[in-house]
């Protein structure tokens, strides 16, 4: 009888787990308008972060190199007649080597007569990613407030003054700097510290630092512990490295400290300011260095730090 009792009854309802009539099939169960618009939200979110993840990794850097000045000679017609601005083409190729774009920084004039612009040496240090130092010419001995003890050592005053602004804008707007042979010298007096006129003359005990093979000249150097470049090359305590300058570092400028020395004769190679993220100085040239080789020191590892810092402070 019991049985019977509910045989009437409607049967027992089963919950419809079909979606809202109107919305789409691949809904959640239950899903509210405003749990959809959160997890859209987020989806855009993450996806605009990611973009920026991948356009802030691939874009290429920007990287400024100095320019070398040539000034014109009295008498002289045409071309050179005229002041002149350039770059060595294997500086530039090896920093390149690591595709980036390079672009020569010339000076500006902001009163010029003929041509005056509004564009200062602050605008490529904010544009830019980093900056690079060309060789060149002599410091002039007056930048670190001593006269030139020979006519032929009175060196580039205009081009100093130039650098100097540029490379305090770099440093200034975070950006890393290196400085290669005279841009060593330059970072280590833009500091307040001194130079050798002439190693030959002023340490006569030391070896030969120029020569006639240019490029071709070597020494070795090593690597104090503790320094950077002991870091960047630990399997390496001591070097060969090109040599191509008279005038080297002699007083270290404020919180610059030594990276490099050369052997046997203890001349200053390499230069490091301590109060920024990447402002490094090498008194030889990278740029002649052959990648991967193994008579002279393959820079490459002193290239890449120097650019990954520049992507690290890119903003």
């Amino acid at each position: 009888m019991a049985m019977d009792d509910h045989k009437d009854d409607p049967p027992a309802r089963v919950p419809d787990r079909r979606a809202p009539r109107g919305a789409s099939r691949y809904l959640k169960e239950g899903d509210t308008p405003l749990a959809l618009g959160w997890r859209v939200l987020r989806s855009r979110v993450r996806a605009v972060r990611d973009k920026i993840g991948r356009d802030f990794m691939q874009r290429t850097l920007n990287i400024g190199i100095s320019a070398r000045i040539f000034h014109p000679e009295q008498g002289a017609t045409g071309l050179r007649s005229k002041n002149l601005q350039y770059l060595e083409e294997s500086l530039a190729h090896w920093v390149m080597s690591r595709d980036v774009l390079v672009f020569m920084v010339p000076t500006v004039n902001t009163g010029g007569l003929l041509h005056p612009s509004n564009i200062t040496l602050q605008h490529y240090a904010k544009h830019l990613d980093g900056l690079v130092l060309q060789g060149g010419a002599d410091v002039s001995p007056q930048t670190y407030s001593e006269a030139p003890t020979k006519p032929e050592w009175s060196g580039d005053r205009a081009r100093d003054l130039y650098e100097l602004e540029l490379l305090h804008a770099f440093i200034n707007a975070g950006k890393p700097v290196l400085g290669i042979c005279r841009g060593c010298q330059l970072l280590n007096v833009a500091f307040g510290g001194t130079l050798y006129q002439d190693v030959a003359t002023n340490v006569p005990e030391a070896i030969a630092h120029v020569h006639a093979d240019y490029d071709a000249h070597k020494h070795a150097v090593r690597f104090p512990a503790g320094s950077s470049l002991s870091r960047m090359f630990p399997t390496a305590a001591r070097a060969v490295v090109n040599s191509i300058h008279h005038q080297a570092v002699k007083d270290l400028g404020r919180d610059v400290t030594v990276e490099a020395i050369s052997e046997p004769d203890g001349i200053i190679e390499a230069i490091r300011y301590q109060r920024a993220d990447f402002v490094m100085g090498l008194q030889w040239h990278p740029e002649f260095h052959r990648a991967g080789g193994t008579e002279l020191l393959d820079c490459t590892p002193i290239l890449d730090e120097f650019l990954r810092v520049a992507r690290e402070t890119r903003l």
